[in-house]
């Protein structure tokens, strides 16, 4: 069950972010195989002066329509997996809403099961055990 964080400058109209959400979506489905229900992230959408960001280090020119994906996953892909991913997103972004592949920058962290609760405080592992 991976979470993401997206950090954008504000202004973009709900479309659009539905457009974000939706590209994210599907290239976790195609290429971390997770299921189609399992959909959790959180737009952040920053005013000006509030996301900083490098408009060239390791890439670029990145433009006022940056976006960052933060990503925390429950279990470890391999580097192609995650190269392969990293290459759905950018295509689908680019697709619609209209993202230039410059201006999308991800990182993926890895925690255990034992970092996450799922809901009403009980720790993830033990609804794995018991089959929830």
């Amino acid at each position: 069950m991976p979470f993401t964080r997206i950090s954008l400058l504000a202004g973009k109209s709900s479309a659009y972010l539905a457009a974000i959400s939706d590209c994210l979506d599907r290239a976790l489905i195609d290429c971390f195989e997770v299921p189609d229900k399992d959909r959790f992230a959180a737009i952040h959408q920053h005013q000006p002066g509030e996301l900083i960001f490098d408009r060239s280090y390791r890439g670029g020119p990145r433009s006022d329509d940056y976006i960052f994906f933060h990503i925390t996953t429950g279990k470890t892909r391999s580097q192609e997996t995650k190269a392969r991913f990293y290459r759905q997103l950018v295509a689908n972004l680019a697709e619609a809403p209209g993202v230039r592949p410059e201006d999308v920058m991800v990182a993926i962290v890895n925690s255990t099961v034992e970092d996450w609760s799922f809901a009403a405080g009980i720790p993830a592992h033990t609804t794995m055990e018991a089959g929830q």
